[in-house]
């Protein structure tokens, strides 16, 4: 707009089609979004000012950055290993512990590792058994408000703050899932990787249920109802092993791994 010969000028000073703008790194702000007292740099050394800053979602995104970056590196070398999920409350006098020890070490005798969410319970007697075989026993605990921290028996161990992050790791350094009786946190890695093995995100993964009698009543919940009112596909029932036996865990496990071999 031209008035008395001129270019109409914008509220902040600026012509309408140059306004006046502030550049707060790749970020451009215009109009009255240009005003702040302070800048970024003067923010980050001004030590005396609000820490309230930390808590932001834009923070938050570099945490999260950081947790899948720390994540990546600590396991990328990780030789094939086989992720183990079970309840955090299977005491170790409980025959559920020594099931747990004893599927450890047979995993980490068959050259494989062992990740578990590194907490207490069964989780702890798979990385016991992993650790005394010989074998590497990883830990990737998460921030909860009544964690017990990792247990003693993890040789290589993560922290993590955000389940996303975490669920990642479990699922991309792992050949295989196997489930010991557990509650809501098995359940539901349980039907995450289930979901994924389903949609083809992951691929020659097989998902083991330890424990018949613990287990068959959810296995015939699925083929009974779920499968019957054609909710998911009979043939999908397939993608589920149940067994009380470790070796045919070890053997389930093993020919995967080298069926995923051969392809890749």
């Amino acid at each position: 707009m031209v008035v008395d010969g001129r270019r109409g000028l914008s509220r902040n000073g600026g012509d309408e089609e140059h306004p006046r703008e502030k550049q707060r790194g790749p970020v451009v702000l215009r109009r009255g979004r240009r005003h702040e007292a302070t800048t970024t740099d003067q923010r980050l050394l001004d030590s005396r000012g609000p820490t309230d800053w930390v808590h932001t979602d834009p923070w938050r995104v570099l945490r999260i950055q950081a947790e899948f970056t720390e994540g990546f590196g600590a396991l990328a070398e990780l030789p094939r290993a086989v992720t183990v999920f079970g309840s955090a409350r299977t005491h170790r006098d409980h025959p559920e512990y020594a099931t747990g020890v004893a599927l450890g070490a047979a995993l980490a005798t068959a050259g494989f590792a062992v990740i578990t969410g590194g907490g207490p319970g069964s989780m702890e007697a798979v990385n016991r058994g992993a650790s005394e075989a010989g074998g590497l026993s990883v830990g990737l605990g998460i921030e909860l408000p009544f964690e017990h921290g990792l247990n003693p028996w993890v040789d290589l161990g993560i922290n993590f703050r955000y389940f996303f992050a975490r669920k990642t790791m479990f699922i991309k350094y792992a050949q295989a899932f196997v489930c010991l009786p557990g509650g809501f946190g098995t359940l539901d890695e349980l039907f995450e990787a289930l979901t994924l093995v389903q949609n083809k995100k992951v691929t020659q993964f097989p998902v083991v249920l330890f424990g018949r009698a613990y287990w068959g009543g959810l296995y015939s919940w699925l083929a009974e109802t779920v499968a019957a009112q054609g909710k998911i596909r009979e043939g999908e029932l397939a993608l589920l092993h149940v067994t009380d036996d470790i070796d045919e865990v070890v053997r389930l496990v093993g020919e995967s791994y080298q069926a995923w071999q051969d392809v890749h």
